[in-house]
């Protein structure tokens, strides 16, 4: 029987080194050459919500209203997203992503697709798959826990 005390111990330091692994490819390879991280997931969200809200971004990437507002500032002066005034509420900006926006994200989506593909080149599909449940199953805790749906 495994004790849950020691797995946890086990996936308290896997997932530290995870993030510390993350941050070494994203220094170390060509994946974020034209995107930044926060660029990517913001892009990413969109593509997959729709166009939204800064609030609603800022509840679906666990993150400050105003934090996103800067990124999305950002990224609107590098011709990623746009601001559309909502015509039921003129005070209220729907983001969308621009053609140019969606192009650099589906590189840099291909680059780390790349990266996985080469670094687990020798898993079997069977574990990629366990894998990616299990990740999603944890990704999936951690939002119903801290992010706004």
């Amino acid at each position: 029987m495994v004790d849950t005390a020691q797995a946890l111990d086990v996936l308290e330091l896997a997932t530290a080194v995870l993030n510390r692994n993350f941050e070494l490819l994203r220094r170390r390879t060509d994946a974020y050459q034209e995107l930044d991280k926060s660029e990517y997931l913001l892009l990413r969200t969109l593509d997959q919500t729709g166009p939204a809200d800064v609030s609603t971004l800022a509840g679906a990437l666990g993150l400050d209203p105003s934090t996103v507002g800067r990124q999305v500032t950002g990224m609107q002066g590098r011709d990623l997203v746009t601001k559309i005034h909502d015509t039921a509420d003129r005070r209220r900006c729907i983001i969308a992503p621009t053609e140019q926006g969606l192009e650099l994200m589906a590189l840099t989506r291909q680059r780390r697709l790349a990266i996985s593909a080469e670094l687990l080149g020798d898993w079997t599909p069977d574990e990629l798959h366990t894998f990616a449940e299990l990740l999603t199953r944890h990704n999936d805790a951690v939002a119903a826990r801290y992010l706004k749906a």
